[in-house]
């Protein structure tokens, strides 16, 4: 830390109490209180330096030639402050630091100790030391945290604006080797570490400027932000300051100090507002973890309506980076039915589509099939990965018996068709939901269906939904005409690309031991096919027992039903109380063909 001596007389003062003499030889003609100390001084050393003694002097001699008595309560820096300027008016050695420097400049201003008295006076020496130390980063930052004893004259004197103008430039710069080390290493998850300057990352500075208060780091974050530097690395630096002084959903921040700034719900919640605002509105800066985090302490503080909306904009333009556990945020509220927050996910799922919208105002063409999905998360676009993830919630939701049908509707419609190349996901969470729900009538069945379209499903997802009794008749009606399309077509081909592979490997016409291989390959191929049949069918009879009204379907596939037991009691369907959709033929039509769109629904 940089020191300055002033003076060179040695030390003549000494303590009795609370009060302070000078063993000068003379008898003391002035008394000076500041607080509960008092000053036993001679009247010459202070006048001719200091413009408000001389003033104050010279009106106590003309009420009273005895020696006289002035109080100095309102002094910047009280007692300590002012004995330093006594031994400067006296010559007596004092040292200068970055930690006393603000006080001393200040008490100087206001004891009018200026050049016309004597050269070099206290109010230039402390100019001087000022411009010297706020050179250097560690000493600027003590300079900084020193404004906070005298903030209103620093303030005037502009010392804290200098003090942050020093401090932005110095964080945006790489190599803290220029202007002196950083007054802690850099850190990783929280632990400084010893690094040497040409290791050192941009993150250095993170942990000093967490030392300061609120205002402080505020003004300092915001001077950071003209300096051109990255907004990752603003938002580094608050999400830093937050981790230490913010408890983030019931986890204890790193400073426990009684005397910090959180030792009331109502000091975290000014704070947490704080930082909200200080956070870049960029997208993707912010971890997204961070971001959810806030949300969720921004609940338990019970935090501003205007703090949890910017947050949950934030969170929703980048909703694709987010993980399913952090996405399943309690509800707070006492009234509330549900045991997730629902609403607030559905409000930055919107938030997401909006930002969507204005990024990509025309949907991607959707060609994808299963394969695609097994590539990883990189190939997926944002939309994709929400549609995921959205998925997945849903799947996690859907056991709560108070989740109401149309809250789950909401929340499943707004991802458009092309978003999911595979609608598995949906139809976990649709079937996890029936599941729970069991007193859902017809209508409300096949109304939830429809978010899922079944010419979508992958053929493990067809298997389990064919066989599904969960299900609306006319729903695994629809899954096993698209899987029979899906057989046919594949069939078909198959055998359109062996007979193209076998024309170009035989131009000649000699087919004589490729048209036996292909022979073989038919009857491997065919064979696989009746399996699969063959296990269709079992299913199907298996169904046929439980649905009567499936005779008309295994004719039109050219099934045969094994005679019904006519002693078996036929089991009675629950009758809507009140249909709301007219009905519609789950079968196909006479030519094999079924009314049906994008493969979903109708009414």
């Amino acid at each position: 830390m940089a020191s300055m001596k002033l003076g060179s007389k040695s030390e003549v003062f000494f303590l009795d109490g609370l009060t302070w003499f000078c063993s000068k030889g003379l008898p003391s003609d002035i008394i000076i209180d500041v607080g509960d100390t008092s000053f036993h001084l001679h009247k010459f050393p202070l006048l001719s330096r200091s413009g408000l003694l001389e003033h104050l002097i010279e009106e106590h001699s003309k009420e009273d030639e005895k020696k006289g008595r002035i109080r100095l309560d309102d002094i910047p820096g009280g007692a300590k402050t002012f004995l330093l300027a006594a031994k400067f008016c006296y010559e007596v050695q004092i040292e200068l630091t970055a930690l006393n420097v603000v006080s001393l400049r200040c008490a100087a201003e206001y004891l009018q100790m200026t050049e016309d008295y004597i050269e070099s006076n206290l109010i230039s020496q402390t100019e001087h030391f000022l411009d010297e130390v706020l050179s250097n980063w560690a000493d600027s930052l003590r300079v900084l945290e020193a404004c906070e004893e005298v903030l209103l004259q620093a303030e005037e004197l502009h010392i804290v604006s200098r003090c942050i103008a020093s401090l932005a430039s110095k964080a945006s710069c790489t190599d803290p080797a220029l202007f002196g080390e950083p007054t802690s290493g850099p850190f990783w998850n929280g632990i400084t570490t010893e690094l040497k300057p040409d290791t050192m990352t941009d993150n250095w500075w993170y942990e000093d400027v967490s030392s300061l208060n609120l205002p402080l780091y505020r003004r300092l974050i915001l001077e950071v932000g003209t300096r051109g530097v990255k907004p990752e690395k603003i938002s580094g630096s608050i999400m830093h300051y937050a981790n230490k002084h913010l408890p983030l959903a019931g986890r204890q921040p790193s400073n426990r100090s009684s005397d910090g700034p959180v030792s009331s719900d109502e000091d975290r919640r000014n704070l947490l507002e704080e930082i909200v605002d200080l956070l870049p509105r960029e997208r993707g800066v912010t971890l997204t973890k961070f971001l959810l985090n806030l949300l969720r302490t921004s609940m338990m503080l019970h935090a501003s309506e205007v703090c949890r909306e910017n947050l949950e904009k934030l969170i929703g333009a980048q909703l694709d980076r987010a993980l399913l556990e952090d996405l399943l945020i309690p509800n707070m509220g006492y009234s509330s039915e549900t045991l997730y927050d629902i609403d607030c996910v559905q409000r930055m799922l919107d938030h997401f589509m909006a930002s969507e919208g204005e990024e990509n105002p025309l949907p991607p063409s959707s060609n994808c099939d299963e394969g695609q999905l097994v590539e990883g998360s990189d190939s997926l676009t944002p939309m994709t990965m929400v549609a995921n993830l959205i998925d997945s919630y849903l799947a996690e939701v859907a056991p709560d018996v108070n989740l109401k049908i149309a809250k789950f509707q909401s929340l499943a419609v707004v991802i458009p068709d092309y978003a999911r190349p595979l609608d598995d996901g949906v139809y976990r969470a649709i079937d996890i939901y029936l599941k729970a729900h069991p007193w859902l009538i017809d209508s409300e069945r096949e109304q939830i269906c429809r978010l899922m379209n079944c010419q979508k499903l992958s053929l493990e997802a067809s298997t389990h939904a064919a066989q599904n009794e969960r299900l609306p008749l006319r729903v695994i009606v629809q899954v096993l005409f698209f899987e029979q399309l899906r057989l046919r077509t594949s069939i078909a081909g198959w055998f359109f690309v062996s007979d193209n592979m076998e024309n170009s490997q035989n131009p000649g016409g000699n087919l004589g031991i490729t048209r036996t291989d292909r022979i073989e390959e038919v009857r491997e191929r065919v064979s696989e096919l009746e399996k699969e049949c063959l296990s269709m069918k079992q299913d199907l009879q298996k169904l046929a027992k439980a649905k009567g009204s499936w005779n008309l379907f295994f004719r039109r596939f050219g099934f045969r039903q094994k005679p019904r037991d006519p002693k078996q009691a036929r089991p009675k369907e629950p009758k809507p109380s009140k249909p709301s959709n007219p009905k519609v033929s789950a079968a196909p039509t006479e030519d094999g063909k079924q009314n049906h769109q994008n493969g979903k629904l109708e009414d």
